[in-house]
């Protein structure tokens, strides 16, 4: 019988990748998300995951289920028992988190706590939880690798996040055993230190991504213990590069200008990714061009996103 995953926030854009991967390579993943990211699809299914079922034949439970309703994530783990469980959840814009910090200090880290107590009630020991790069703060060097810092974050999201990881950490320890739709595009800040001065990110195929988290997944069964694994390319795009990346993938012309840095934005930021093709025998197979031409494919057929219910 296939192992039983949660997946939290799995309706969102790289959670229901995730989830797709997730059945692909045998699992049967069981869905949970409160919809502050995701479109309903008819019979009160996220669209994204409806798709899924659609394209893979097959059908997948979802709960709509906000993580901070301790007594309803309980009844979940009471249902079903879960071999792992996959982090997603949460909330995620740097600026909007400089905007609410409380808001995102209260919904990130009280809905993660109460995720971490549930699944040792239930004794359910393997997570994957979904990071992100904002934990290193403003690098010192470049690319990042697994051994950089942490803690120097310039944002609440980041914060939350840093937390998030040191929550799991010690928890471990203690268990003793990771288009058209806008006129114009907003550029924030030209006057870094990069080669253009905009921004410069490691920009990555969303299905490379949800691969990643696979092959972490599949990690936990060596009881490797609390690993960090960075997922990336190991180049750096700046903003300017991907607009006109996009531009040729979509044969139009982008308008944008030039906005004042947004508070809590770095400079540059870029992982060292071979840690992760070392043990996980995970390596990113998309460039710059097949991402944009994916991107815009999809945004073409989709020009509302989910919520125009047209068919992937």
């Amino acid at each position: 019988m296939a192992e039983k995953v949660l997946v939290t926030g799995g309706a969102g854009y790289i959670g229901s990748h995730c989830v797709l991967e997730l059945i692909e390579a045998g699992y049967q993943p069981v869905v949970v998300d409160n919809f502050s990211n995701a479109v309903k699809g008819g019979g009160d299914v996220p669209e994204s995951i409806s798709r899924i079922e659609r394209i893979l034949d097959t059908s997948i439970e979802f709960h709509e289920l906000d993580l901070l309703d301790r007594p309803g994530l309980e009844k979940l783990f009471k249902k079903h028992s879960f071999s792992a469980v996959m982090h997603f959840a949460g909330l995620k814009a740097v600026g909007e988190s400089v905007e609410q910090p409380l808001r995102y200090y209260r919904v990130n880290l009280t809905a993660s706590l109460n995720l971490l107590e549930v699944m040792q009630a239930h004794r359910v020991h393997n997570l994957v939880f979904s990071s992100s790069a904002t934990v290193y703060g403003d690098p010192q060097h470049l690319p990042i690798n697994e051994q950089h810092p942490v803690g120097g974050c310039t944002n609440p999201y980041g914060k939350t996040k840093y937390f998030i990881e040191e929550m799991i950490k010690d928890h471990c320890k203690a268990e003793k055993v990771a288009i058209g739709r806008r006129n114009c595009l907003s550029v924030f800040g030209n006057d870094y230190d990069t080669l253009d001065g905009t921004g410069v990110r490691d920009y990555i195929h969303v299905v490379d991504l949800a691969k990643g988290h696979i092959a972490a997944l599949k990690k936990l069964k060596d009881d490797c213990g609390c690993k960090a694994y960075n997922l990336g390319t190991g180049q750096g795009y700046s903003v300017l590069q991907m607009v006109k990346a996009v531009e040729k993938a979509s044969g139009r012309k982008i308008s944008y200008k030039i906005a004042p840095r947004r508070e809590g934005d770095i400079a540059s930021c870029y992982a060292d990714p071979r840690l992760a093709e070392k043990e996980l025998g995970w390596k990113a197979e998309f460039g710059l061009e097949r991402m944009c031409e994916d991107l815009w494919r999809w945004q073409s057929m989709n020009p509302t996103g989910f919520s125009n219910g047209t068919a992937s």
